[in-house]
């Protein structure tokens, strides 16, 4: 083995200038490959992240408007969920399959706190809703079942609303307790929620009765139902269960039965696996982008191992005549085709792994604003361990491959040829 690397060195040696610009080449695409999976994990985990930790087993479910005109009733009529499509959503009929429920109706409001003030929607909603979007609760806690029960003056507020409201000067734990006043009504705050804008986490959350007492009294429209599923694992299952319940959604507001406009269905489920699905095909073109870069690289390897293997032809044929085995000096191309790939390579890993990292400090730390919306387009752009061991599999085939060409024509260089050879 010693005398095998030593006679590599001496090979790479003699052509050390035109071995360092081909094994640059195939640098520049394993690089190019780990910055192009690195960012592709950065946009998947941002996307992600932007999910929040929705229980993906739930639906969302809200009006919209008609699309057909149906028993008298004409095309584009608004409708609004009711009393009726949550006690429906609770019923028997749908018992099986629904867990948790919870419904919700929201206002603009002005919530003020001394000489400060600020701006929000204010979300009425149930206990359940937080076992479904698994709010994350900074200091205090979530609204309880008293809390809806006794028709509580209760809110939670953002991390962002509390910093608005004490102008910074208070924290998030002396915050709990304060008073604010909504509409000239004193709310007492009960918890400090993440702010998330992407995920409407900046809503402040009240009790869903209080909501209903004191800002819909005159309104008993529901904005939207959120409940949990459970036994809809395939998509099929999930689809027929989506048209059953549109069904009976439908019935009670006087839809076309074939309308799917007018009550809309939120399946966070679907969402979730055509995500994955989006994610996996960007992967898998990354990669492929990747190693046709890399192609360009192994490509050079094997042009410059023809090369070897030309100017080498006289010393094959002189070793074959003193009795060397073809096997051997195929086994020695090949092995400095490997070595040139993996020892440049790896050059490239390390280097598109740092250029990974520092993406990360640069591009995941940054927000975008989208439509108003402030968020982040890439986090946490590194890749794993198991990419650098499926890169490090890739080197040492591309290796492979880019001198079996080549040493399978050294290989079979005839001796009387090789030695009439300059």
């Amino acid at each position: 083995m010693r005398d095998l690397i030593i006679e590599i060195w001496e090979s790479i040696r003699r052509n050390m200038l035109r071995t360092i610009l081909t094994g640059f080449a195939v640098a520049w695409g394993i690089f190019m490959l780990m910055v192009l999976l690195g960012a592709g994990n950065g946009l998947k985990n941002a996307t992600a992240a932007q999910m929040g930790d929705i229980d993906m087993h739930s639906m969302t479910i809200s009006g919209g408007r008609t699309s057909m005109a149906y028993q008298g009733l004409p095309e584009g009529r608004r409708v609004r969920l009711s009393q009726g499509d949550y006690l429906a959503t609770r019923s028997e009929r749908f018992a099986d399959k629904i867990d948790k429920v919870s419904p919700q109706a929201s206002s603009s409001v002005t919530m003020v706190m001394g000489n400060r003030s600020v701006s929000a929607r204010a979300t009425g909603s149930n206990p359940e809703v937080n076992e479904i979007f698994r709010t994350k609760i900074l200091e205090g806690r979530f609204i309880n079942r008293n809390d809806i029960d006794q028709k509580r003056k209760v809110i939670v507020i953002s991390e962002k609303q509390a910093e608005s409201l004490s102008d910074g000067k208070i924290s998030n734990k002396r915050m709990i307790g304060r008073s604010i006043q909504i509409s000239g009504i004193s709310f007492k705050v009960i918890g400090i929620k993440n702010s998330d804008e992407m995920t409407q986490n900046e809503d402040a959350i009240m009790p869903y009765s209080t909501m209903l007492s004191i800002f819909k009294s005159g309104n008993p429209n529901i904005e939207s139902i959120i409940f949990s599923f459970e036994g809809l694992e395939e998509e099929g299952e999930s689809e027929m269960f989506e048209n059953e319940y549109r069904a009976t959604l439908n019935a009670n507001h006087r839809i076309a039965p074939g309308d799917r406009q007018g009550i809309w269905i939120d399946n966070h489920m679907t969402q979730s696996r055509q995500m994955d699905k989006g994610m996996s095909i960007l992967n898998k073109a990354l990669w492929i982008v990747g190693l046709f870069t890399l192609l360009s690289g192994i490509v050079g390897v094997s042009n410059i191992m023809l090369i070897t293997v030309k100017e080498r032809t006289h010393e094959f044929g002189i070793r074959k005549a003193l009795g060397a085995r073809p096997s051997s000096i195929l086994r020695l191309i090949v092995c400095e085709s490997v070595l040139i790939t993996t020892v440049f390579g790896y050059v490239g890993m390390v280097l598109g792994m740092f250029a990974c990292e520092i993406m990360n400090k640069t591009l995941g730390s940054s927000n975008t604003d989208v439509l108003g919306v402030s968020i982040n387009m890439m986090k946490d752009t590194t890749v794993g361990l198991d990419v650098a061991l499926e890169a490090t599999l890739v080197l040492i085939i591309a290796g492979t491959l880019a001198g079996i060409i080549p040493a399978r024509k050294a290989s079979r260089v005839r001796p009387i040829e090789a030695l009439r050879a300059n």
